[in-house]
Formats: structure tokens, C-alpha cells, sequence
């Protein structure tokens, strides 16, 4: 598709990329209607008017890049003060809502599949994708798509409609917290304690206070910024190792799958070495001033580049329909999510995370735990959809197999 600024124009990209970011972020913090709409959510809405008026790429090796470098180094920056004890306390309670918002993502494509089975054709394997995508993340449709051998046509028809969908269901997410219904209806500890934290009278938003001016030194910086790229590349390291020395398919067993997803998934590993570093350097790492504005400029780019692929023409013209079967999926998951959250007492930031780590992975629901400022649930957000990667090939072999 042709565009104003070409996918290998970097410079540009990157141009865009960073300064929509900082753009944001003002935003965000300068007034009250971006605070509330939340300046992660500005950031991909910008990316998706930009790409959906053809001047920006859908698809480009800079985004690729953001993937593949800038996350994973704003991980370390954004844990290096982890609190272990209270991050094992909050992982069990999340990891609950977690997997009964992913029998909601197992339920909505068995009904998309009856209601819309005679209009698309070989939905049985596209529930199988969306199913596993929906539960861990893009490294579960690709397995999807090579386990049911899957035409790239089709499949490239379904990661459209799942990237314009998740764009929306992230907006969706981020919009819920300051709904009234939901305040009313859900306890919600962490948003209320940001709030006491915040002085109505003095004209600053959550978020101009929560990111007030801090000492930081260039050792500070140095020092974050030396740090997240050793531990990125020893965790790196470790992984292509286990991956490497021990092959594993859909077809592996349990044990197996669970074994190689444990030691050989990067994300992880960075998180769990991050995490260990952190509680037994604590006077170190936690002394690091700056590495959470680092860490949180690096995600905000991160947001930029999940609005970028969400093109509305493309889906118009490859499959609309595709869309409506991954709203079906997306809206029953979120039913699961508040209904049973509700029943059982969860907190609303955790309903709305877990939510977000099944429909988006691990590393958008830990964006939005770091965009939010619920800093307690950003670990165990990343552990429990890390965990996505793991069941969400047989989560996605199930549905394709009975349907």
C-alpha cells in the first residue's frame, strides 16, 4: 500500500514514533480530558489516523524494531524496584481472573463460529488462531496457522482484523476505569489510592503528579540504560539456548511445552532476572533514579506502534466479516472477565489486565498497568500472559479440533 512516508524511510518513522510519544504525554499530563482518556491510548489513536490516511505504513521494519529491542529493554528499566513478596501476593489472584477470562475467549469462538460458519469459509482453523492468539499472543497464531496448515492469504485476512480489533479493545480497556458504572459496581484500591495521592486544588492531573521532576544524575542514567541492555542480552542469550537445544511443536506434550515456555520464552526470563536482581540488589537497583521515566517513554512508543497496523481499509476490502468474528470473541471474553471479576470479588485493575493479557499478551497489559500507575500489577500481568504463550496452543488445538 502506498503511503506518504515508505515503510523504509526510518528516520521519519522514528521521527513520528518519539515525538507522538512525547506529544502524549504532554497531553496527558497537561490536561484533564487526556488524563482521563490516558495518553497511552492518544498515542495509538494518533498512529491509527495517521496510518488509516495512507501516510504512515501499516507494516515497517521500525515497528519490527520496536518489538524486537524497545520493549524488551523498557522491561528492566520499569522493575528494577520490584517488590517480590507483594508481587507473588498479587500474581495468584491475577493469574485466576486470567484464565477464566480465557475460557471466555474459548466460549466466544465456539458462538462467533456457529453464528458465522456458513459465511467464512474454514473458520474452524481461524477460531483455532484467534483462539490462541487470544489467550497468549502473536507467537500462538503463527503456531495456529502452521499446526492447521493455514493459507498465508487467510491468515494474513485474520492478523488484520485482530490488529484493528485489539487497537479498539485497548481503548475500550483503558476507557472502562473512569466509567462511572464500573467505579460503582467494582473495588478498585489502586485507582483510589492514586487519587487520594492527588490534590484536587492544585490544578495538576494524576499524571503531572505522578511524573512530578525527580533528582537524576548522568551516572542514574548510565547506569539504567547499561543495565537493561546486559540483563536483555544475557536473558536473550539463555533463551536461544533452550530454544535452540530443545525442539518443541504443538504436537510436544504438556510437560515438554511447559518446560521450554518456562525456560526458553525471553520475556520471562528478563522478567524473572530482573525481578531476582531487584529484590537482592535492592540498595542498587532501587536507587536508580530515572529508570522509570525511561522505561515508561520507551512503552509509550511501544502504544504508538499497536495503532499503526490498524488499518480500516484493509479490513474492508480483505474481510469484514473477519472483524465481526473477532468482536464476538473479544466481547464475550470481556463478559467472562467483569461478570465473573464481579462474582468473585476482583479488583476492577485486575479484571481489566488480565482482560488485556489475553486479547493483547503480556507486554500491552503491562503497558497499560505502567500507563495507569498500577505499578504493584505490572509484574504479575507480565508473568500471567507469559503463561498465555504456554496454554494458548492448546487453548487454539482444541477449538480447531472440535469445531
Amino acid at each position: 500500500m502506498h503511503t506518504l512516508i515508505n515503510a523504509d524511510n526510518t528516520w521519519a518513522l522514528w521521527a513520528i514514533l518519539t515525538g507522538f510519544a512525547a506529544l502524549s504525554i504532554y497531553l496527558e499530563q497537561e490536561y484533564k480530558w487526556a488524563n482521563r482518556l490516558t495518553g497511552c491510548v492518544l498515542a495509538l489513536l494518533f498512529m491509527m489516523i495517521l496510518s488509516n490516511l495512507k501516510i504512515i505504513p501499516t507494516d515497517a521494519p521500525t515497528y519490527d524494531n520496536v518489538w524486537g529491542y524497545v520493549v524488551p529493554l523498557a522491561i528492566p528499566l520499569l522493575l528494577f524496584k520490584a517488590d517480590a513478596k507483594k508481587i507473588w501476593k498479587d500474581s495468584g489472584r491475577i493469574l485466576a481472573i486470567y484464565f477464566i477470562s480465557g475460557i471466555g475467549t474459548i466460549v466466544g469462538a465456539i458462538i462467533g463460529f456457529q453464528l458465522l460458519k456458513n459465511h467464512i469459509p474454514k473458520l474452524n482453523v481461524i477460531a483455532a488462531m484467534m483462539t490462541g492468539t487470544y489467550t497468549g499472543g502473536s507467537v500462538n497464531f503463527a503456531a495456529m496457522a502452521d499446526h492447521f496448515n493455514v493459507a498465508k492469504e487467510l491468515a494474513a485476512a485474520a492478523v488484520v482484523a485482530d490488529n484493528l480489533l485489539m487497537a479498539l479493545y485497548f481503548f475500550v480497556l483503558t476507557t472502562i476505569p473512569s466509567i462511572g458504572f464500573f467505579k460503582k459496581t467494582y473495588k478498585h484500591p489502586l485507582m483510589d489510592e492514586l487519587e487520594k495521592s492527588t490534590d484536587p486544588n492544585s490544578g495538576k492531573t494524576q499524571a503531572a503528579t505522578f511524573w512530578g521532576a525527580k533528582e537524576i544524575s548522568l551516572l542514574d542514567i548510565a547506569t539504567a540504560v547499561a543495565s537493561s541492555f546486559i540483563i536483555v542480552a544475557v536473558s536473550t542469550m539463555i533463551a536461544d539456548y533452550f530454544n535452540g537445544f530443545i525442539h518443541i511443536g504443538p504436537e510436544s506434550g504438556l510437560g515438554l511445552n511447559l518446560l521450554v515456555g518456562l525456560i526458553g520464552n525471553k520475556y520471562l526470563i528478563i522478567t524473572t532476572f530482573t525481578m531476582l536482581l531487584a529484590t537482592f540488589f535492592s540498595n542498587f537497583f532501587g536507587n536508580i533514579n530515572g529508570s522509570q521515566e525511561i522505561g515508561t517513554f520507551l512503552i509509550y512508543i511501544f502504544f504508538c506502534v499497536i495503532g499503526a497496523p490498524a488499518s480500516i481499509s484493509l479490513i474492508i476490502h480483505k474481510s469484514p466479516l473477519l472483524l465481526v468474528f473477532c468482536l464476538i470473541i473479544v466481547l464475550v471474553n470481556m463478559i467472562f472477565s467483569l461478570g465473573f471479576g464481579k462474582l468473585f470479588k476482583f479488583d476492577l485493575e485486575q479484571i481489566i489486565l488480565a482482560s488485556n493479557a489475553n486479547i493483547g499478551g503480556p507486554t500491552t497489559a503491562a503497558a497499560m498497568a505502567i500507563a495507569k500507575g498500577w505499578g504493584a500489577l505490572v509484574i504479575p500481568v507480565l508473568l500471567v500472559g507469559t503463561l498465555g504463550y504456554i496454554v494458548g496452543n492448546y487453548y487454539g488445538i482444541f477449538v480447531g479440533n472440535i469445531l
